[in-house]
């Protein structure tokens, strides 16, 4: 009899445990992220200029049509829409980062042909311990004149700054 609370106690814990380690399977080190915004979603933004949402939201704006952005630079699978806001003076681009970084966008030129933004993402050194997540959080770039018909070119790179550790 001195036994059952503790067999009973030992079968709930097992049970607990058991219920916690199922989980998804897509999920975790190794899985793969999620895909960037598809046509639909994008389809459902309206076209009138407003203020930064949230992070991980999707800007508002005007698209720039894909044949007007020149994203051959960019990694495989990194999101390329950007959006104008406005008036077309400033440019709204989708930036990559994942655990402890952080991205941020640069005009790195302009000129009549066209406009080049550097999404840059900064990633603390040390950095301590960090997630495996990536986020998709929009980035603005205010530019010299309206966009117009200009080219837009995207690249990315990654930075080391200090952390405040």
């Amino acid at each position: 009899m001195r036994r059952l609370p503790t067999l009973l106690g030992a079968g709930v814990m097992l049970f607990a445990l058991t219920a916690c380690g199922e989980g998804r399977s897509d999920v975790g080190f190794g899985a793969q992220p999620p895909p960037p915004p598809s046509e639909q979603q994008r389809s459902k933004i309206s076209s009138e200029d407003e203020a930064d949402g949230p992070p991980g939201r999707e800007p508002k704006g005007t698209e720039v049509p894909a044949e007007q952005v020149d994203a051959s630079a960019l990694p495989e699978g990194y999101p390329s829409e950007v959006w104008t806001r406005e008036s077309g003076r400033k440019l709204v681009a989708i930036g990559q980062e994942g655990g402890c970084g952080s991205v941020r966008v640069e005009v790195s030129g302009q000129s009549a042909e066209r406009v080049e933004l550097a999404l840059v993402e900064e990633n603390p050194k040390p950095s301590g311990p960090c997630t495996m997540d990536l986020r998709y959080p929009p980035v603005v770039a205010p530019i010299d004149k309206p966009l117009g018909d200009r080219t837009v070119v995207l690249t990315e790179r990654e930075v080391d700054v200090p952390s405040d550790q």
